[in-house]
């Protein structure tokens, strides 16, 4: 019978049993066992010769009652991971709970595991990209809420490295040729890597390959004579497969997740908070697929490992590169 016993423990379940069915007194049983007088009475006033846990009956927890149950459902209904939970307790709960400290919380109301809370049917192992070093960019366009000091809407470009979930985003008037062609040219001008591959949707921003007979681009659309200038290899979704792009998409859904959990008072609130996330996603936010790394962490050791994948250094902040 296996019978759990502290590391440092001065007695052992014999000695115990014996001490429960002697008949001597308890200073009489510590001279004899060579054991204080309260180990002795101790052990007397228990019916079992095994450790009692040593947790305490009182856990000192950061969270209280009130911010554990938003969290606990925020886990449920978003189905955050544990590391983009912890940043959004510390951002808007408590910025002093810790990771461990969190994850004791999610244990204790049983949500720790996120297979736990999605049915069977969605646990099914999906196909996932194969390894590629940096350079192969997925990029798409979001449409952007209407702020109250605005007179049309904005678009969200962005793009998003395969390798390294680097991401990379700019706010535009229009979502014309000559604004995917600038978003373009920052791309390569900001991006850390050299640039190879560009996946996009079937966008007229970005192909004119619904405009010609066949049904293939043609190759003189200006975003195309672009990626030819800088020589990247632009690749198209096949239609009516928004899938095949699905890495930007995910992170266009954490997108959409802040834009309707945040309360923006004007055009230029809602640029700034999401120039922010980019920054928070790239250099604070833990990737599963990335083991657990930050995308500025996971360039670094590309980096450092093949550093003729590179074209300039891998800042962890944003500012010139002097």
């Amino acid at each position: 019978m296996n019978v759990r016993l502290h590391a440092n423990a001065t007695t052992t379940p014999k000695i115990r049993a014996y001490i429960q069915s002697s008949s001597l007194s308890d200073r009489s049983l510590a001279e004899e066992l060579k054991l204080t007088v309260t180990t002795v009475r101790r052990w007397r006033a228990r019916a079992f010769q095994h450790d009692a846990s040593h947790t305490p009956h009182r856990l000192a927890t950061t969270l209280t009652p009130a911010q554990e149950a938003v969290a606990v459902e925020l886990r449920r209904t978003l189905e955050l991971s544990l590391d983009d939970l912890l940043v959004v307790v510390r951002e808007f709960l408590t910025p002093k709970v810790s990771r461990s400290g969190l994850d004791r919380c999610l244990r204790r109301h049983g949500v720790a595991n996120l297979a736990d809370l999605r049915p069977a049917a969605e646990s099914t192992p999906v196909k996932t990209f194969k390894d590629y070093a940096p350079g192969f960019v997925h990029v798409d366009i979001k449409y952007l809420p209407q702020m109250a000091d605005e007179t049309r809407r904005r678009y969200l470009f962005v793009a998003i490295d395969r390798a390294s979930r680097w991401v990379y985003l700019e706010v535009r008037a229009d979502k014309s040729q000559q604004a995917a062609c600038a978003f373009l040219a920052a791309l390569v001008e900001r991006a850390p890597f050299r640039i190879t591959k560009l996946l996009t949707d079937n966008d007229g921003a970005f192909t004119d390959r619904f405009t010609q007979p066949r049904k293939q681009p043609s190759g003189t659309h200006p975003f195309d004579r672009l990626c030819a200038k800088n020589g990247l290899v632009h690749r198209l979704a096949p239609p009516r497969h928004p899938q095949t792009n699905g890495m930007v998409e995910r992170f266009n859904g954490r997108i959409s997740d802040v834009l309707a959990s945040t309360r923006f008072r004007s055009r230029d609130d809602l640029e700034t908070t999401l120039r922010r996330y980019a920054i928070l996603y790239n250099q604070h936010i833990p990737q599963k697929a990335l083991h657990h790394q930050t995308p500025i962490s996971a360039l670094r050791d590309w980096q450092h490992h093949q550093p003729d994948l590179f074209v300039r250094n891998v800042r962890n902040l944003p500012g010139p590169d002097s």
